[in-house]
């Protein structure tokens, strides 16, 4: 009997549960659109559809935890996948632990979640992803979800607020490095002389209050920095010329 994947009954994004081969330890829950499915097919290795990049990615490409595929196994419908595995380096999830099913909600048991531990993707990710947490479960006493208990109003205020107050940060580091051998004026708000890290402390509130406006519709910040490469070694009027008119 041939077999296919339901991809119109789906809308192009198959859930996929994924198994330690050997164990049968279930490590992560993922989805793969056609081009992902094909590769994961003819590697042999795991590949997936992130939703929140919006672009395939193979796992362990950046971590080196790769998944070696074992077995792949259609569900009765045709619209689920369950992919067994060889879980190289024993981590599955990107918070470091080996399965990402760590947060048992059992009140009788412990949350594992170590929140010490080093996280292994890069703070963009890290704070994208608290936004998320912040907007789903929503935290009282927490300033993200104060910012998105009012109207994206409350937000795109702040980004302006603080794009203004970085402008200013780097035109006192201009005049400081003008001025600061005349003694003619002080600079520095945070640290006295030191205009530098002015312009570096509010370009961190500009970025912050970038991703929580982000992560209201679900754009991860490596969306922008995709759009920067894909940029690369385009002159700025040659790519204005290109958009769409």
């Amino acid at each position: 009997m041939s077999v296919s994947v339901n991809w119109d009954k789906i809308d192009n994004m198959l859930p996929v549960i994924v198994q330690e081969a050997s164990t049968n330890e279930v490590l992560m829950l993922a989805y793969m659109n056609q081009e992902a499915f094909e590769l994961t097919k003819n590697t042999g290795l795991a590949h997936y559809y992130s939703r929140t990049k919006s672009r395939i990615w193979k796992k362990g490409e950046e971590s080196g935890n790769f998944q070696i595929v074992k077995s792949l196994s259609l569900d009765c419908d045709s619209d689920a996948l369950l992919l067994k595995v060889e879980q190289v380096g024993g981590i599955a999830c990107h918070t470091g632990e080996r399965s990402c099913f760590f947060n048992y909600l059992n009140l009788e048991q412990k949350n594992r979640l170590n929140l010490n531990k080093e996280i292994k993707y890069d703070i963009l990710d890290h704070l994208y992803h608290i936004a998320l947490d912040r907007k789903l479960s929503p935290k009282p006493d927490s300033y993200i979800c104060k910012l998105y208990a009012k109207s994206p109003d409350k937000y795109l205020k702040k980004i302006s607020e603080e794009a203004c107050e970085f402008a200013l940060a780097i035109k006192d580091l201009q005049r400081f490095k003008l001025y600061s051998n005349h003694n003619k004026e002080n600079f520095g708000e945070h640290i006295k002389d030191n205009p530098k890290y002015d312009a570096i402390y509010e370009a961190a509130d500009v970025l912050f209050h970038m991703i929580v406006a982000l992560a209201d519709y679900d754009i991860h910040p490596s969306a922008i920095l995709d759009e920067l490469k894909r940029r690369e070694g385009i002159s700025g009027i040659e790519e204005k010329n290109s958009r769409d008119k």
